[in-house]
């Protein structure tokens, strides 16, 4: 291709984009979510959390699932001012108690929903939240008002697998992870740094 086809090609391209940035003006808070059977689910949350106390935002974190893990992100983000909130039984194939189980969902789901209704707050991040609506821990129409309802500012990622279709309606950003490929498959353990 001759340079200046490939320039002309790059000016076609560059005003493509230039037009869908100026067409792009409203300002507000979004609902992103991060779904499907794939890794890196909660890694992307976290990417994007971490991107915005980058930029000295205000970040909230709810962990439905994780429990006691070694927590990583939990490490680095906060003692820079990232609250966290965990449920308490850990994951739920391991306790086998549905009352327990309900009962960690609804003590952390109250500080979610103060969290989606702080104004002080840029960002909340629900991990992995998915799962307790699938397995009626929590109402979905109680999670739907609580996102509904937050300060016109807020962003919220709502992460894991089979992600309820009137979420994935509501949200702005829907971003599917797919597997590929897993070392678990292979048989390589979980690893620190890594999977968790």
């Amino acid at each position: 291709m001759s340079e200046e086809r490939h320039q002309q090609r790059q000016q076609r391209l560059k005003e493509q984009v230039d037009a869908r940035v100026a067409a792009a003006q409203e300002e507000r808070g979004i609902i992103i979510v991060f779904t499907g059977n794939g890794k890196g689910k909660t890694t992307a949350a976290f990417g994007t959390a971490t991107r915005a106390v980058g930029h000295g935002q205000k970040v909230g974190v709810i962990q439905f699932i994780k429990g006691e893990w070694p927590n990583g992100e939990r490490n680095l983000l906060e003692p820079h001012g990232v609250e966290f909130q965990v449920m308490a039984t850990g994951f739920t194939w391991d306790t086998q108690n549905r009352e327990s189980d309900t009962a960690a969902c609804l003590a952390v789901w109250e500080h979610a929903k103060r969290m989606l209704a702080d104004p002080e707050l840029n960002m909340v991040l629900l991990d992995e939240i998915t799962y307790m609506v699938a397995y009626d821990y929590l109402p979905l129409e109680e999670v739907m008002q609580a996102l509904k309802n937050r300060p016109a500012h807020q962003t919220v990622i709502v992460t894991g697998r089979g992600c309820h279709r009137d979420i994935l309606e509501l949200a702005d950003t829907v971003s599917e992870l797919r597997p590929v490929k897993h070392a678990f498959d292979a048989g390589i353990k979980a690893q620190i740094g890594i999977d968790y």
